[in-house]
């Protein structure tokens, strides 16, 4: 299975607009499209104007055509009257010579996963829930553990959310350009259940199981942490992010 991430950012007076048209325009279309299985809208907090399509499909392959087609240049284009224009300007010269200052729109960033480890086939795939939540955990691992941590994924981590309240779906996803880069998504039947797992010790006791499989960077300021007892930032850091699913359907 292959998961595809279209990052958006709405300008804030086009939210319910563009929520209408997701469901009306790009849902029928993906419908149409061989190889989709799920098409949902999800976002972070109620009150920010970024969003993230979120796809579900067979293969690569049908992913990569559908994205190469007319049917998604076409739905690009319409969907332009809702996208923000970014706090960017640039300056361009116009057809009469003379210097105009512009916002710069602000284009969707795509970013393409596949499914390394999963619970259960694509057959068994189905979300139709709006109250559904997203857990999207970011990890960076070291090279010659990504082996070890996906058979841990696999043996220790799915079998215990699977037996965890709330939890529907687990999936963990790889990037197709950073070979080091994986993505956990757990989709869950609520909020509540998603907080309760993060908080009742069970999220803490498998990422300590799995931890010495994150980035040596990683691991190296996590020890600074503990040493000098203050918070660092890195890029390899992991992030939790939690996205409410706005809409979406499941088209098995």
């Amino acid at each position: 299975m292959f998961m595809r991430f279209l990052q958006l950012k709405l300008k804030p007076d086009y939210i319910s607009d563009f929520k209408y048209f997701y469901e009306t325009e790009v849902t029928k279309e993906l419908y149409k499209t061989p190889g989709c299985l799920f098409a949902g809208l999800i976002k972070s907090k109620p009150e920010e104007n970024e969003f993230i399509s979120l796809t579900f499909w067979q293969t690569q392959i049908q992913a990569e055509n559908y994205e190469r087609s007319g049917a998604f240049k076409k739905l690009f284009d319409q969907s332009k009257i809702f996208l923000s224009e970014s706090s960017e300007w640039k300056v361009q010269l116009s057809e009469d010579m003379e210097l105009k200052f512009g916002p710069v729109e602000e284009e969707p960033v795509i970013k393409k996963y596949s499914v390394a480890v999963q619970n259960g086939g694509h057959d068994d795939f189905q979300l139709a829930s709006s109250n559904m939540y997203l857990r999207v955990l970011s990890l960076i691992i070291q090279n010659d553990k990504i082996d070890e941590f996906k058979k841990l994924y696999s043996e220790v981590i799915i079998p215990t959310l699977k037996s965890t309240k709330g939890c529907r779906y687990v999936f963990l996803t790889e990037s197709i350009s950073e070979k080091n880069e994986f993505i956990s998504v757990t989709i869950w039947d609520s909020k509540e259940d998603a907080k309760e797992y993060e908080t009742n010790g069970k999220f803490q006791e498998l990422t300590d199981k799995v931890k010495h499989t994150f980035s040596q960077f990683y691991l190296w300021k996590m020890s600074l942490e503990k040493q000098y007892g203050s918070r660092l930032k890195t890029s390899d850091d992991f992030k939790v992010e939690h996205y409410d699913l706005v809409t979406g359907k499941s088209f098995l």
